[in-house]
């Protein structure tokens, strides 16, 4: 499975972005996805998952409430939908898929990621 994550750029403080990341492989659709980001000088964190089927969305608290996630099996897509932003947002940004339905938080549960895409948020 070959992971293609979009979407990034610069936006200001309170704007919004909209992250893609496409599939190679219609494997994926059966296995959990999600979404990471690594600051400049800190270590990878999870921001969002989403289940094999579309359901149980699961944000990071910081997140939570302004980030949304979504998945199109059709098409194996995934997007990330940021509104809000804050210069605390700033990363990159790597999608991820998981090794099963189902996904616990854990970036050992990670089978593939993506390369990253660069969000940078200006205050």
């Amino acid at each position: 499975v070959q992971l293609q994550a979009s979407g990034g750029g610069l936006v200001q403080a309170g704007g919004s972005l909209r992250l893609s990341c496409a599939a190679s492989k219609r494997t994926s659709t059966n296995n959990a996805m999600a979404w990471f980001r690594q600051a400049p000088g800190k270590e990878r964190e999870f921001v969002a998952s989403i289940s094999w089927n579309g359901g149980s969305p699961t944000y990071a608290e910081s997140v939570k409430g302004r980030f949304t996630i979504t998945r199109d099996n059709a098409k194996s897509a995934m997007n990330l939908q940021m509104n809000s932003l804050e210069p605390e947002d700033t990363a990159v940004y790597y999608c991820a898929s998981g090794r099963r339905p189902y996904f616990s938080g854990y970036s050992r549960d990670v089978a593939y990621w993506g390369q990253g895409t660069l969000v940078t948020v200006s205050s």
